[in-house]
């Protein structure tokens, strides 16, 4: 059974896997060299998680995570921000050579959920991270979770773009 799968896959998805796994240590690479003093400014930030209370509704607080000085952490945000966003872009690549050697559908629609997850974190980053505020902190993560929904539409949307 293993066998006959590895026989059906085809050398152009193994390469555009390799191009995808490559792409991503490349981009994690550049990232780390060009954010000044990426490792110490990581371990502040982690340094700086604490709990947080957010308020639920009525008199109820629940605690989560956040960092304690949020505006403090902005070389970390862009950096992770940086790397969402070139992530973002190697999709596009992808994607566009799963359409030129035909791929199949579904490797397309990862592709597509994949795009759209990593572009929309790279926004949501941008627009909430980077302001530096506990707030923005929290509309960060709970933006990420809606984007997971979005990038499952869009897969979606790609298989039942091919039924018709």
């Amino acid at each position: 059974m293993i066998g006959s799968a590895a026989r059906n896959r085809s050398p152009h998805e193994a390469l555009i896997t390799a191009l995808a796994i490559g792409g991503f240590f490349i981009i994690l690479g550049l990232v780390i060299a060009v954010t000044p003093n990426i490792t110490e400014r990581t371990n502040i930030f982690w340094s700086d998680i604490t709990t947080k209370t957010f308020p639920s509704g009525g008199s109820n607080s629940i605690y989560l995570p956040a960092p304690a000085h949020p505006g403090e952490h902005i070389t970390f945000y862009t950096a992770v921000m940086n790397f969402l966003l070139g992530v973002g872009i190697l999709q596009i690549v992808i994607l566009a050579l799963r359409l030129v050697v035909k791929s199949p559908i579904r490797r397309i629609g990862e592709t597509v959920g994949n795009l759209v997850f990593w572009l929309g974190a790279a926004v949501i980053a941008n627009v909430f991270l980077l302001t530096g505020t506990l707030n923005g902190w929290f509309q960060f993560w709970s933006a990420l979770i809606v984007l997971i929904g979005v990038s499952l539409i869009a897969r979606f949307l790609v298989y039942l773009a091919k039924r018709h």
